[in-house]
């Protein structure tokens, strides 16, 4: 099996994981990260998740400086959308836009509601936790990056609009997402985006337990439990892949258990780990992206290595990558804490995730082809970079 992508600095040694995976996500606003209530859209529809989407970009811009404005816009065709987000720190790879760090607390507000506006309430709590997470390690780590870890940057390519196509860039060491809206075809994509984790499991200052991936986990060991023996010993044997963020890729499937293997009962339960990514915006983008991903769900192959239970207690994490035709999605478990140790909180393994999500077939929504980063560098080309 072949896992290919570590996306921190080399780490000191890993913590005692103390957490079983069997406590509830709840909001956290963590540390020097601040995040509003999660209250996702409230819309079911893809065009009027265009629609709110747009007006509350607008509305962000209408707050900002002219140099802000230059800042965080771009032309939609700009090449930079593909090497300005990252799985590695900030320090390694610059973002483009703005850092949320360097805005008022108006100007934060109004940010943070364009991804209201365009996330489910799901997606935007997970989004939430995994900046409070980032949050908690600067605060509590001895990382090196310790200061870097709570900055994310926003950045918009084309003008924000519901009649044509623009995208949302938001993201910083273990979020980046690129959603692509296209009021013109009435579609959004998440292809590419990356969703971390650092640590798993970990209580905020409030005293509340935060679990960012709880729902990805459920729904991961949801499927593996659904399968035979025999599947399982098929999957288990198939060969791992990760596609990281900066790699052109070729999207190979490798051996693994392929959709045709599975019950129809089995095939929904994949596709609700799918939606994880792939769906996280309204019903409708839901729906659209799941049927395109389910008919040529057959071709697609599943592999997986690491643990069989979900225990975070025990063990080293999981490892599994989804790739067909139109999604691949790859889940992997970091084997090293980067400097970031916190005492009796697992930040290896099962508490450090890098995953990214992408669509062989329309990554970017087919703006842009992906740019091959230079080792860990890339960063910005086109409108001038936030501080």
């Amino acid at each position: 099996m072949s896992v290919a992508l570590t996306g921190c600095a080399v780490g000191a040694s890993t913590t005692t994981p103390t957490t079983a995976a069997t406590t509830s996500t709840t909001t956290s606003a963590s540390a020097s990260t601040s995040t509003t209530a999660s209250t996702g859209t409230s819309a079911t529809t893809t065009t009027q998740t265009i629609t709110d989407t747009a007006a509350a970009a607008e509305a962000f811009l209408a707050t900002l400086s002219d140099e802000q404005r230059e800042a965080v816009l771009y032309d939609y065709d700009d090449e930079t959308k593909t090497t300005s987000w990252s799985n590695f720190p900030i320090t390694f790879v610059e973002r483009a836009g703005l850092n949320l760090a360097d805005l008022t607390d108006e100007q934060k507000s109004a940010a943070l509601t364009v991804l209201q506006e365009l996330l489910s309430d799901e997606a935007y709590q997970t989004v939430s936790d995994i900046m409070a997470g980032d949050a908690y390690l600067s605060e509590y780590s001895s990382s090196t990056d310790a200061d870097v870890l709570g900055q994310y940057y926003i950045a918009f390519f084309g003008d924000p609009s519901d009649t044509s196509a623009w995208e949302v860039q938001f993201g910083g060491h273990h979020l980046g997402i690129n959603a692509t809206l296209d009021g013109s075809t009435d579609a959004i994509t998440f292809a590419p985006t990356h969703l971390g984790v650092q640590p798993a499991d970990f209580t905020d200052d409030s005293g509340t337990e935060v679990q960012p991936f709880e729902g990805i986990y459920t729904d991961a060991f949801a499927f593996f439990d659904s399968l035979t023996a025999e599947q399982q010993a098929t999957l288990t044997s198939g060969d791992v892949s990760m596609c990281a963020p900066g790699d052109t890729c070729d999207f190979e499937t490798g051996a693994g258990l392929t959709g045709a293997d599975l019950t129809d009962e089995q095939k929904q339960l994949l596709l609700e780990l799918i939606a994880d990514w792939a769906g996280m915006a309204d019903e409708q983008t839901t729906a659209d992206a799941l049927a395109k991903i389910e008919a040529t769900l057959d071709e697609t192959v599943i592999a997986w290595s690491g643990e069989t239970v979900y225990d975070m207690t025990t063990g080293d994490g999981i490892n599994f990558s989804i790739s067909g035709p139109n999604v691949y999605i790859a889940f992997q478990a970091q084997q090293g804490s980067a400097g970031a140790d916190v005492s009796g909180v697992t930040t290896s393994g099962w508490g450090h995730v890098h995953t990214i999500y992408r669509d062989p077939s329309n990554d970017y929504a087919d703006s842009v082809e992906q740019q091959a980063a230079s080792g860990m560098a890339g960063g910005p080309g086109g409108g001038a970079p936030g501080a």
